[in-house]
């Protein structure tokens, strides 16, 4: 058994590779920085490829899939993506286009080339990992909230296909809140609500995962969150937002 976890230097990548080395998977992970790579395999017991690679780079993703392609994976977790806080109209353009190539454009690169091949073969998990920005538009954080609500439609969408096809494929997409990951440094945030443990949160992606959860929200307090949004209207839904948007701002 394989899986092949993207973003796997740390956060919540990293837990989810402990967690199924744990399993007995053998893992192949993929991240920019090779250092963190190589430390994480020290602690892991199972065979692990290290693959140094910055998927933003759209070449890379297809780099990746001829790299890997006849391991006969059993699990994807796409989980490679960061965070940029700021007003839309003054915020770093190439920053965000280089937002949009890893959180969506990668993505779906990723997951339309291993799908094809869990297809054929009628098996396979694929997990990717959104947010809770995914249900909502995010002023000060336009662009991100974008990005994951394109991964949750895009998710949504593949499920409810793979359904009519009576495939035995698996597809699901995390949407965490909160959680204690490298993730707010990257961003430049503080968030106002106490992160979730990074490790709890893999552990319970993993889980509803072979639970065959199309949408896994992890915590009490954020299902709560989703559930009130749905009565809110538009107008002050954004206001909302915009104000725990501008109590991150560091």
């Amino acid at each position: 058994m394989i899986a092949l976890i993207t973003g796997a230097s740390s956060g919540m990548g990293r837990d989810m590779a402990c967690i199924l080395d744990k399993k007995g998977y053998d893992l192949i992970l993929v991240a920019r920085r090779l250092d963190k790579l190589e430390e994480l395999k020290q602690e892991l017991k199972n065979d692990v490829t290290l693959i140094s690679m910055d998927l933003s780079i759209i070449e890379n993703c297809y780099c990746l899939y001829e790299q890997v392609k006849d391991k006969n994976i059993d699990i994807i977790i796409n989980n490679a993506g960061f965070g940029l806080l700021g007003d839309f109209v003054t915020s770093d353009l190439d920053r965000e286009l280089n937002m949009i190539d890893l959180n969506i454009k990668s993505l779906h690169i990723l997951t339309k080339l291993f799908l094809k091949d869990f297809v054929s073969k009628n098996r396979g998990y694929i997990l990717n990992v959104a947010s809770s920005a995914a249900f909502q538009p995010g002023p000060l954080m336009a662009t991100y909230y974008a990005t994951k609500a394109y991964v949750l439609h895009l998710t949504e969408a593949i499920y409810e296909e793979l359904r009519h096809m009576k495939s035995h494929v698996y597809i699901g997409c995390l949407c965490p809140g909160p959680v204690n990951t490298e993730f707010n440094q990257v961003a430049n945030v503080t968030f106002s609500l106490k992160g979730l443990d990074s490790y709890q949160v893999s552990q319970y992606a993993i889980k509803k995962m072979f639970a065959r959860k199309i949408i896994i929200i992890p915590g009490i307090l954020m299902k709560l969150n989703m559930w009130l949004n749905r009565f809110l209207p538009k107008k002050i839904l954004l206001r909302c937002t915009y104000y725990i948007q501008r109590k991150k701002d560091r």
